[in-house]
């Protein structure tokens, strides 16, 4: 065993969660509390999940967390007298600057992830994103700063995994595309005028993967992939042409690498979200799974991959033609389509109306080419009070 695999398998990697309470963070606790000889959370946030972050606080033993309201944060202080309570985004930034901290994993749905992830690389830390907006709003900035600290940018949704594990030793001058796999969400069956009349608990119904709200209504729109687009973009430094996304309802392959050479490099495996948060925590090392979910393909028989129809998911179109206008643009989309989403959960609006409200937003004339950091979160905040407006 090298000096490096000796100090990889001795080392406690020291973990920043933010989002402990969702799915992601769910599946990260659980990679965690597998091997708790490899990692230790002493850090996290939650916001609404009181009861459950409760449960976490007495199971993990964390030194700080985050929480919503400063009046939580208080309560909190009483019950759990050994630990340091924070609040709002300024205590995102906190629990992430604990100096004992290696690698801040953000969980967190929406911009709320940008300000911490910011912190977080200021300060060196390695970084394993599962938060797509971050750098959706602001890839040009938090990729500069990640190359100027040397800073690691670890991609922890599937599909990026999925590419990232794929590039492992390869060239990426040698890259011809991307090919990211799509599910096509709860509605992929459906046609644009069945659409008209679908209902929340419809929408929830995703047929692969069991994820939060937010996420899943992203995924029957398609701004979930969208989002993976422009993402995909600042990761791996490739223009939106050499980026694609392949409909695949099963769900086994999690994205592809097409080389210049012709040849197709894929990753497959089982819809476990463990499997992507582990390689990011590991990495550069693989360790096992504990109690994998069992991958047979010849259990599953075929494989099958669809053209993406832009007419049929307009707003994978949008995305692509934000991410190509680049500056505010991705900004305002996100953020519009944030409120848009939870105006559709909250039963203020039908499913189809995010996709005229994101429209809408992004024709507006706030836009701005080369923004900097106060540019791109006034952008975010006047575009939700605008579609707000709009509801």
């Amino acid at each position: 065993m090298s000096s490096f695999d000796s100090y990889f398998y001795c080392m406690v990697k020291k973990i920043s969660l933010l989002g402990a309470t969702g799915s992601v963070g769910e599946n990260t606790i659980a990679v965690v509390m597998a091997h708790p000889d490899k990692f230790k959370i002493n850090s996290l946030s939650f916001y609404q999940n009181v009861k459950k972050g409760r449960e976490l606080i007495r199971l993990l033993q964390p030194k700080m967390v985050a929480v919503g309201t400063q009046a939580l944060a208080n309560e909190l202080s009483l019950e759990f007298p050994n630990v340091i309570f924070t609040y709002g985004v300024e205590g995102l930034s906190e629990i992430v600057a604990l100096p004992e901290i290696d690698i801040v994993l953000t969980a967190v749905s929406g911009s709320v992830g940008l300000l911490p992830t910011l912190t977080a690389i200021e300060l060196g830390k390695t970084i394993a994103l599962a938060n797509k907006e971050t750098l959706v709003m602001a890839g040009s900035i938090v990729t500069d700063l990640a190359r100027r600290k040397n800073v690691q940018l670890l991609p922890v949704d599937s599909e990026h995994s999925a590419i990232f594990q794929c590039l492992q030793g390869e060239r990426l001058a040698e890259v011809d595309q991307l090919m990211i796999t799509a599910s096509g969400g709860s509605f992929r069956e459906k046609s644009r005028l069945e659409l008209e009349n679908v209902t929340l608990s419809d929408a929830l119904k995703h047929p692969n993967w069991s994820m939060g709200q937010k996420i899943t209504i992203d995924s029957a729109t398609m701004m979930n992939k969208g989002l993976e687009v422009i993402e995909a973009h600042w990761l791996f430094g490739l223009d939106y042409d050499k980026i694609k996304v392949v409909l695949h309802k099963e769900s086994i392959v999690h994205s592809m690498v097409h080389f210049v050479d012709g040849a197709v490099m894929a990753q497959m495996g089982a819809s476990d979200m463990r499997e992507p948060i582990q390689y990011a925590l590991s990495y550069p090392r693989r360790i096992p799974m504990k109690q994998p979910k069992p991958f047979d393909l010849t259990t599953i028989g075929a494989l099958h991959f669809e053209k993406m129809d832009f007419q049929r998911f307009p707003l994978l179109a949008l995305a692509y033609e934000s991410g190509k206008m680049g500056g505010t643009a991705p900004t305002m989309m996100n953020a519009a389509n944030e409120i848009a989403t939870a105006a559709f959960i909250a039963g203020e609006i039908p499913f189809l109306a995010i996709e005229t409200y994101v429209e809408k937003a992004i024709k507006m004339e706030n836009y701005v080419k080369h923004p900097d950091l106060t540019t791109i979160l006034t952008v975010d905040t006047e575009t939700r009070n605008l579609v707000k407006s709009w509801l």
